[in-house]
């Protein structure tokens, strides 16, 4: 099956939803943002061996690469409208195995558009001598002027972050991973209900992917300020906190490892009251101030000192 058999089969009904994708039969789409609204536009790639296993299978792979951009654009307090997709196919996915993986993958992003409200706009399907990449560019609308960014926290603003954190890299780092851990890893869940409730409430926002200390830094340099951040006080999930009971060393797992897709923002004291109505459960885990960096403060209420605060792509 040639690539535009793969797209008339198992890719154009992912377009049907969204008028400007014309059905993928033209080489772009067209894209109107509502009156008042800004267009939000976010990438992310996903390489095998490098984002998700290489074993994995195409329904995670999926979900991996569309969740982590609709967790970009929940970040900015947008709301998800379509996405481009880029998918670079290695010679094992050639033929039949190329068609029953299509199908999953395909069936895996139908199930999540219905979910969180998105249609696939366009892209292209390209064949390469290795490794399978996914790359999507998703697009959503914000009220103009604003979008939630990295850069307004200010010292004085509490430090919040959602849901629970450290899941996904401990199901990575644990070769007898709990089935809960796995799943965080495997199938994240993006905050854009919370993303959009956050317009007017932060100050500021990203999205938990690289590792929380390292995604709070992001912010904290956007800003020009410093953070406090209390070890303890960080959410865990049942599974995490008895693998931190029987192993403290896996501390600096949860708090560098990244893959949470869970969002960091700051709110003044002003607006705190407004944290009661959040669709999603956050909590406090430290504070902003002025400096630079983040300082991570054990139990013993001592800065601890990580090896990494999170991962890079490209050492220095």
């Amino acid at each position: 099956m040639d690539e535009f058999a793969l797209i008339a089969e198992y890719f154009a009904p992912l377009a049907a939803a969204r008028p400007g994708a014309f059905g993928l039969t033209d080489d772009a789409a067209a894209v109107a943002p509502p009156p008042g609204r800004d267009l939000v536009a976010a990438a992310d790639a996903l390489v095998a061996g490098v984002h998700f296993r290489e074993a994995d299978p195409p329904d995670t792979v999926a979900a991996r690469a569309l969740r982590a951009n609709l967790s970009d654009l929940a970040a900015m307090g947008a709301c998800p409208h379509g996405y481009l997709m880029t998918l670079a196919l290695p010679p094992g996915l050639a033929g039949e195995a190329g068609r029953e993986w299509a199908a999953a993958f395909a069936a895996q992003l139908a199930r999540d558009q219905a979910e969180f409200d998105i249609g696939l706009l366009g892209g292209d399907t390209v064949a390469t001598p290795g490794p399978l990449a996914v790359s999507i560019t998703a697009l959503g609308f914000v009220e103009a002027g604003r979008a939630l960014r990295r850069s307004g926290a200010r010292p004085g603003d509490a430090l919040y972050v959602s849901g629970t954190v450290g899941d996904a890299a401990l199901a990575l780092a644990l070769p007898d991973a709990e089935a809960a851990l796995a799943e965080r890893f495997c199938r994240p869940s993006p905050r854009v209900a919370l993303g959009r409730a956050l317009v007017g409430v932060a100050t500021a926002a990203i999205d938990v992917s690289d590792g929380l200390v390292a995604d709070i830094g992001h912010l904290c340099r956007a800003s020009g300020v410093g953070a406090r951040l209390r070890a303890a006080a960080v959410p865990l999930s049942a599974a995490a906190r008895a693998r931190l009971r029987a192993a403290p060393g896996l501390l600096e797992t949860v708090l560098a490892g990244g893959d949470d897709y869970e969002l960091a923002f700051t709110v003044p004291p002003a607006r705190r009251g407004a944290l009661a109505a959040l669709p999603a459960p956050v909590t406090e885990i430290g504070a902003i101030e002025g400096g630079a960096g983040v300082a991570v403060i054990g139990e013993d209420g001592a800065p601890m000192a990580l090896t990494r605060a999170g991962w890079r792509h490209f050492a220095d």
